[in-house]
């Protein structure tokens, strides 16, 4: 009990170090832009999340009729087209780039299934529309789904969706992004390929402590 107890408090101490989240010095190899791949796309989801929340607090339709909303409307659309274009870039730079060396795999594991909740969040947000394309789209999307046995999903049930889209969804994608993030602040950016590395495995680089 007692060994659970300090390998506890040793983990918290390093998640909620201000050396963690706040470093003062940062490699010299992580500051080239493909290394802000990852932070761009956290920060098109805070914008995802409060104009998402503006309106869901004025309603799915407020859009169509408030100049304002039109406005919040669209920012809220090209965020989603950001957040995914910096994802996808995020994703080919970490695969080319080996993320999941030096003990990495959960954090590329995590990451990778921010990246699966993210498309049933945006897909769920593109049927509250309540045009006649998001209706086409929940009736062919709902028949698939009764195809493979999952028929008590009905994305044709608009408040289900809404529900879905704006507070079941967000929650688990903002986790799994909480915690990918937590873990690369854990781990710190994987270093480049070494030019010439003598380890057996190739591209693997030795870091300190392991």
């Amino acid at each position: 009990m007692a060994n659970w107890t300090q390998a506890s408090q040793k983990r918290l101490r390093a998640i909620l170090s201000v050396d963690t989240w706040l470093p003062d010095t940062m490699p010299e190899y992580a500051q080239g832009f493909m290394y802000m791949l990852g932070s761009l796309t956290a920060s098109s989801f805070v914008v995802l999340v409060i104009s998402g929340l503006v309106l869901a607090a004025n309603g799915p339709a407020s859009w169509s009729y408030n100049g304002a909303m039109r406005f919040i409307a669209a920012t809220h659309f090209w965020g989603v087209q950001a957040f995914f274009f910096f994802m996808m870039l995020h994703l080919w730079r970490v695969f080319f780039t080996g993320a999941w060396r030096g003990g990495r795999g959960l954090t590329w594991l995590v990451g990778s299934i921010a990246l699966l909740m993210a498309i049933p969040t945006a897909f769920t947000g593109f049927l509250i529309n309540g045009d006649l394309y998001s209706q086409w789209n929940a009736v062919q999307a709902k028949d698939g789904l009764n195809a493979l046995g999952l028929g008590w999903v009905n994305l044709t049930n608009s408040g289900q969706m809404f529900g879905m889209h704006v507070i079941v969804m967000p929650l688990v994608l903002a986790f799994f992004i909480g915690a990918h993030i937590t873990r690369v602040r854990l781990k710190s950016v994987v270093p480049p390929y070494p030019a010439n590395s003598s380890s057996k495995t190739p591209g693997l680089i030795p870091e300190k402590g392991r």
